[in-house]
Order: structure tokens, then C-alpha cells, then sequence
């Protein structure tokens, strides 16, 4: 008799070709703070099979919407921008300096190549820095904002304005997206794009499901997060929502020199994680858990002191206190070029945030007592 196989069947993944190569387009894409436009672009053509009709605000916050003459509105959402620099001043022999556009790292700077996004095209451009050769180990001068600088070719300032290049001018690292080990999405701005990717698979299940949802639902892919969750605080005066699932990053602790007493114990691979704190409504998270623990999708738990840091925080607090909660993807190594997610975690919390929508009734009481 043939010995009965152990091995475990792998899960069929929820994920489409044609997803997958949505994600890698998107994530490619460069979507600085502030000049999101094209990545919304793609965004919307994107979700457009899926959604009965969709709108933008005036800074650029995209919204897909089903059944949008319901009165009772749930938001889900995710922030469309990622961290660059600003070309701040060129010196007068060709060099250039930056500033921050959002939590941009000086840290992994030297010897990034980057793209200098100008009106007459991407300019590419180098972080450069002094070779070991020439450094005084005694004084080692670690990365700052005063001494990294870009070299894009030039001997003048002149030479560079003639590029197209002037301050004000965005930058971005030319990073892109892979797999690893079959196991990992790698690249920039995974925060928060993937979670635009995710609310957009929402809609997708939702759609391919002919699951049909007694609210209207706006699936909102919000600017401008990355300097103080200016995009969804806007947004929230226009929907006016009744309840808000905000989906973001938080940081996987597993990898060295990461604090677990300061920043919790938490893993990439073993489900999406639920955060406790003020800003999120209690009653909502416990039925975002309910659905989590009845589809048999694995969770963590986080608590946030104060503050979410997350656009749940714009959301909760906004026109009269809108009931929310925050389901997080892991990710580690944050605000670099290589940030990198569980391919599981990302399927997990599209399952959860589609199986806690299915859980939302018509005029929904969150109220407490």
C-alpha cells in the first residue's frame, strides 16, 4: 500500500496574475508626498471594474465607491504617498542638498542612486560620499542632512538649472519591487502603498463575490499621510463616514536590533495585527476580532499609548468621531528601500478587512451603552 503523503497542501492564494502585476506597476511607480497624481491614476484604472463610480479631492485623494446612494457610508483605507527629498540648494559648483518630504532616512542615503523628477523628466542623480580610503576613523562623520549631498553630472549650477533641476524639485530612490525567497514583497514604499493595493483587492473579492453590501462602501486611498495625515483629514469632511477600518505598516520586531519592550512583539508570517488604544473604537475592533477569529485568519495584538500615528487617528477624530479601527500589515526595515512584508500577511488582511465589512449591518450602533 502506498504510504499516505504528510505534506501539507499550500493555500490557494487569492491573488490574481493580474493583481500581481497591478502590484508591481503600482509599487514601481513613484508616488512622493504631495505629487501623487500618477500612482492615483493607476490606482483608479485599476479598481474601475470593480466599483459602480469614483472621485478625487483637491489635493488628490482618490475614492472608489459601491452603492454611493446608500446612506450609511464605511470607510476602508490606505494612504497613496511615499517619503522623498526636495532639492533645497545647489551649490555653485554642481552639488545639490535636500530636505525631508515626510520621514525620509539620511541614514541609507550615501551611495543611493535616485531620480530627480523635473518638467522635462526624471533626471538620475547619486547620493555620493568620501571613499573609506580618505575618512579619519577617529572621526567618522555619520549621514546627516548637513553633509549628504546629490551628484547628478554637473561642474555648475548652471549646468544643473539647464538639467531642469531647481529647488523645490522632488526626489526619489529609483529602488523597485521583488520577491524574496518566494516569501517576501520587497521595495520602497510599501508603506503604505501596499495598502492601497489591499483595499483595491477588497473591492475585487467584493466584486467577484457578488457580495452584495447593504452600505455604501468608499474605498479611499489618501494623500499626503507621510507629513501629519493631511489627505484623509481633508477627506473625512467630504465622505462624512459612519464608520472608518484603516489599514497601515507597523514594525515587524523579529529582525536584529529591534526592541520588542519599546516596540511590541511582532512578526512577519503570523497574520495582520489589531491595535488597542484610544483612537480605536472598541466596539468596531471586536467585531474586525470576531471576524478574524470565525474565518480562522491569524492575528497579533499592538497597544498604542496615545496617538495611532496612522490616519485612524483623522478618521476617529473627526465630525462628531467616527467609529475605527486599524488593521496593520508588518513590515521591516521601514522607511528604507528595502522595506519588506509576508506575501501571507497581505493576503490575511485583505481576507480581513473583506470578512469584517461582511459583518457590518445597515446603520451599524457602535455606541458603547
Amino acid at each position: 500500500m502506498a504510504k499516505k503523503s504528510t505534506t501539507k497542501k499550500a493555500e490557494t492564494s487569492i491573488l490574481t496574475k493580474n493583481s500581481i502585476d497591478f502590484l508591481h506597476k503600482y509599487l514601481n511607480n513613484a508616488s512622493p508626498t504631495g505629487f501623487e497624481s500618477e500612482g492615483q491614476k493607476l490606482w483608479l484604472n485599476y479598481i474601475k471594474p470593480y466599483i459602480d463610480e469614483s472621485f478625487i479631492d483637491n489635493y488628490g485623494t482618490a475614492v472608489a465607491v459601491i452603492n454611493p446612494k446608500a446612506n450609511f457610508k464605511v470607510v476602508i483605507e490606505a494612504h497613496a504617498d511615499e517619503i522623498s527629498w526636495f532639492v533645497h540648494y545647489i551649490t555653485n559648483d554642481g552639488f545639490i542638498y535636500l530636505r525631508r518630504n515626510g520621514g525620509s532616512d539620511h541614514m541609507i542615503a550615501p551611495s543611493k542612486r535616485v531620480n530627480i523628477h523635473t518638467d522635462k523628466g526624471i533626471i538620475k542623480a547619486v547620493f555620493g560620499w568620501p571613499a573609506i580610503h580618505v575618512r579619519d576613523a577617529t572621526k567618522e562623520e555619520a549621514p546627516s542632512l548637513k553633509n549628504i549631498f546629490l551628484d547628478c553630472g554637473c561642474a555648475t549650477k548652471k549646468e544643473v538649472e539647464e538639467l531642469g533641476i531647481h529647488v523645490g524639485c522632488v526626489v526619489t530612490y529609483e529602488d523597485e519591487f521583488m520577491v524574496l525567497n518566494d516569501r517576501y514583497y520587497v521595495g520602497r514604499a510599501l508603506d503604505n502603498r501596499i495598502g492601497g493595493f489591499m483595499i483595491a483587492e477588497v473591492a475585487r473579492l467584493l466584486k467577484e463575490s457578488k457580495t452584495k453590501l447593504p452600505f455604501g462602501l468608499y474605498i479611499t486611498n489618501s494623500v499626503q499621510e507621510e507629513v501629519g495625515l493631511r489627505g484623509a483629514e481633508m477627506i473625512t469632511q467630504t465622505i462624512k463616514p459612519d464608520v472608518a477600518i484603516i489599514t497601515d505598516v507597523c514594525h515587524d520586531t523579529q529582525s536584529p536590533m529591534m526592541n520588542k519592550i519599546a516596540s511590541g512583539d511582532l512578526a512577519c508570517g503570523k497574520g495582520p495585527v489589531l491595535t488597542y488604544g484610544p483612537a480605536v473604537q472598541n466596539n468596531l475592533l471586536k467585531l474586525v476580532i470576531n471576524a478574524a477569529t470565525k474565518n480562522k485568519i491569524p492575528f497579533q495584538r499592538a497597544a498604542a499609548s496615545r496617538a495611532t500615528g496612522t490616519d485612524t487617528d483623522a478618521f476617529a477624530y473627526s465630525v462628531g468621531g467616527v467609529p475605527s479601527a486599524l488593521i496593520s500589515l508588518p513590515l521591516r526595515y521601514m522607511h528604507t528601500t528595502v522595506e519588506s512584508v509576508h506575501k501571507q500577511d497581505v493576503e490575511n488582511v485583505i481576507k480581513l478587512i473583506y470578512q469584517s465589512l461582511k459583518s457590518i449591518k445597515n446603520n451599524h450602533n457602535f455606541k458603547y451603552f
